[in-house]
């Protein structure tokens, strides 16, 4: 029979990682939902940007966190950034992993080993980010 295992503690650097990303929820533009997630990426560089979800009414053109903060990252310092790390979190404190869209995004410039930090069912959850997007749509 097997046993369900408990995720292991995230290491301090990803701790603090999503208490960045924890604070850029705090901006969330989120009056339809109500649902609040900020995100912070970790860059090659060691800087972090953050970001958080913007609705509009049309949700269709409502923009993720881990969307946002990749649109700040490549605004701010260019389209050869590097992730090395992801956090994601939200105000909700329900199961927050990346979507779909933030994956393949994302899958751009984060490396495979990149680390991806989340609020799951059994609590905060690490996984790289190939394990997040085993199969994705790359060249």
């Amino acid at each position: 029979m097997k046993t369900k295992s408990s995720p292991a503690p995230a290491p301090q650097p990803l701790k603090t990682l999503l208490a960045d990303a924890r604070k850029a929820a705090k901006h969330s533009y989120s009056p339809y939902s109500r649902f609040r997630v900020g995100a912070a990426l970790l860059l090659s560089n060691g800087q972090i940007v953050t970001g958080t979800n913007v609705e509009n009414i049309s949700y269709g053109l409502t923009i993720c966190a881990e969307r946002s903060a990749l649109v700040a990252a490549v605004s701010r310092l260019g389209p050869k950034i590097r992730i090395q790390a992801i956090a994601v979190a939200n105000l909700n404190r329900a199961v927050c992993s990346p979507c779909g869209a933030c994956r393949q995004m994302l899958a751009e410039f984060a490396s495979p080993q990149a680390e991806v930090i989340f609020q799951s069912a059994d609590g905060v959850r690490t996984m790289t980010f190939s394990e997040l997007l085993p199969m994705a749509f790359d060249m």
